[in-house]
């Protein structure tokens, strides 16, 4: 699976193909709520947030998710992630507790996936 940081908006076919070369329905994303930029195509979470940390974010602005290109917009992204789990950040599950937080993400998406 190829991981890249994308900066700047893509197609959500881009998505779809990078899915069906890896879990075939979802890919797994990071998003750098800071900075505004994610990181898609990993085999886990844990390599997108490697790949963000050493482009010079900071953990504490890294949240993992998961984007289904297939379904529709409503349902498309699941917040899940094992790297989401941050009692420090008062965030204990693997989803995302803050809904500021959420909100952030989805205007990221909405910002750096058309279609």
């Amino acid at each position: 699976m190829r991981t890249e940081v994308i900066e700047k908006a893509v197609p959500l076919e881009h998505l779809r193909l990078l899915a069906e070369t890896g879990f075939g329905d979802l890919v797994k994303v990071v998003v750098d709520v800071r900075r505004g930029i994610m990181a898609v195509g990993g085999e886990l979470h844990a390599d997108e947030e490697a790949l963000l940390l050493e482009a010079g974010s900071d953990q504490r602005d890294l949240w993992g998710i998961n984007i289904y290109p297939d379904l529709p917009e409503s349902e498309r992204i699941e917040f899940d992630s094992m790297i989401n789990i941050r009692p420090a950040q008062s965030n204990r599950t693997r989803g995302i507790d803050d809904s500021a937080i959420r909100e952030r993400i989805l205007r990221i998406i909405e910002e750096l996936v058309r279609g």
